[in-house]
């Protein structure tokens, strides 16, 4: 596109002020600037900007309720049976190459002291492997395994990394630094996040720099955009795939393609499935899988009232005292690729944009001098992953509530600064979950040892560590096979 063309189409999207110092660039700058406005889209933006600014508040209040029984289940609560034939399902799925995993990677260290991507930090355990390594010999294990349950002479689970602009390029170059952690690097795609204009309060563009946009990830929601733009569906039909497991990289107790919660979904026969895990406590401030206005929705902690926060039910499989707003969301969903394969007809129409008011560095107008606002200036556009839900109803939805302990450590804070959901507690969670592995296994583990390292490569479940029988561990240490 000329520069002719791209200064018509801006203006007629009101966005020219993108050129107002395009003439006092030199030419290096200018071909900067032009081949960035050239992969935007300003009337898409300029129509996001318009809605996200119009919106009203909802102006009738939502009717809020639990997940109704028939769309739910639990680990906690099923007989072993019950999970033992959703388990020989999805391994079963998983021997017809039939699986994919989607790991949500576009995230940087930055809230952990961490200039690199998120999967590449350590979190201190005696092996010192990073997330991205824990998650890719996860995979490797399952595959293992489930070859040895069925069989079958090659199981692939294919690993797609969605990255952001930020990130992308170290991810790859962190995995090519450690071969792959095993996986072979043909079963592994990379594709990037999309990003969105920031704007300011009235909808116009702001630029970074005189030659620069100022750009922001478009939210976990742009998976689905995503997806197609970078010819994951088409991968995913080469390849047969049929089911996806999604979720997100800063997990250290994630289960990807967990058999347990594909043959749960399969068994349903549902388009989409979450898991959660149980709310600590009535004031933990997490959002919440709910039913609302009669479809699945994923809420904010502060869309439901004390009253809400507190109501207790009694339990229909244990006959104990439970919440009644329980599931905490855990970015943690299976869907099916018939379902995936329909994006393109809602991903942009159906799916609301959320606003963000935040500093943005820019460039004023008028001066051209560079500003560092105290206080925020713009905003910026994002899609949540979990907006699809209300467009499902309860046949083609499910959720499995697991247990918090077993599957679910964020990596979120410094350690040091918040006291949860940091290093720290990732790394006491894996050892623990290692420790209970072991005891029942057969193995001691003395007191006041917070637990050991089991590598995924020596077990992806707890299966597998007959050999520690009778093995007593005394500090905490890496069991080996």
């Amino acid at each position: 596109m000329s520069l002719e063309e791209l200064q018509e189409t801006y203006a007629t999207a009101g966005q020219s002020q993108v050129f107002t110092f395009y003439d006092s660039l030199d030419e290096s700058s200018q071909k900067l600037l032009l081949s960035q406005l050239a992969t935007i889209d300003p009337a898409r933006v300029s129509r996001i900007a318009e809605t996200v600014l119009s919106q009203a508040p909802e102006s009738y209040p939502s009717e809020i309720a639990p997940l109704p029984e028939s769309a739910t289940a639990s680990v906690l609560t099923a007989p072993p049976s019950q999970i033992d034939e959703w388990e020989k399902i999805g391994i079963s799925l998983i021997a017809q190459n039939s699986v994919a995993v989607v790991l949500l990677a576009g995230g940087q260290g930055t809230r952990l002291g961490f200039s690199a991507p998120k999967g590449c930090f350590d979190i201190g355990l005696p092996s010192h492997k990073s997330l991205f390594e824990l998650q890719a010999e996860r995979i490797v294990s399952l595959q293992n395994l489930v070859q040895n349950r069925t069989g079958k002479t090659e199981v692939i689970i294919p690993w797609y990394i969605m990255t952001s602009g930020p990130t992308r390029a170290l991810t790859e170059t962190f995995f090519k630094e450690h071969s792959y952690f095993g996986l072979d690097p043909g079963n592994i795609k990379f594709f990037e996040q999309g990003v969105l204009p920031c704007i300011d309060n009235s909808g116009k563009i702001l630029l970074e720099g005189k030659d620069k946009v100022a750009v922001a990830p478009d939210g976990n929601g742009g998976i689905y955009r995503a997806l197609v733009q970078e010819d994951v569906l088409l991968d995913f039909a080469k390849r047969g795939i049929k089911h996806v497991h999604a979720y997100c990289v800063d997990n250290c107790l994630v289960r990807m393609a967990d058999p347990v919660f594909l043959g749960f979904a399969e068994s349903r026969g549902v388009l989409v499935a979450t898991k959660s895990v149980p709310k600590r406590h009535p004031k933990e401030n997490v959002g919440l899988i709910v039913a609302k206005d009669g479809h699945p929705a994923v809420i904010e902690y502060s869309e439901i009232s004390e009253e809400m926060a507190h109501r207790t039910v009694v339990d229909s499989e244990s006959g104990k005292q439970e919440l009644a707003f329980r599931a905490a969301n855990i970015v943690n969903h299976y869907y099916s690729v018939g379902y995936l394969d329909t994006i393109p007809t809602w991903s942009e129409n159906y799916l609301p944009y959320h606003i963000a008011r935040k500093k943005i560095p820019c460039v004023d107008l008028e001066t051209g001098e560079s500003i560092s606002p105290s206080k925020p200036n713009g905003i910026k556009m994002e899609q949540f992953i979990f907006d699809c839900f209300p467009q499902l109803d309860f046949a083609q939805f499910a959720n499995l509530e697991v247990r918090r302990e077993y599957e679910f450590s964020p990596l979120k804070n410094k350690a040091g600064t918040v006291g949860e959901d940091d290093a720290d507690t990732s790394r006491a969670d894996l050892l623990k979950q290692g420790k209970r592995w072991v005891v029942a296994a057969g193995a001691t583990v003395s007191d006041g040892v917070v637990g050991v390292e089991v590598p995924p490569l020596v077990s992806y479940a707890g299966e597998s560590l007959e050999f520690v029988r009778g093995k007593a561990f005394s500090e905490v240490t890496i069991v080996e096979a």
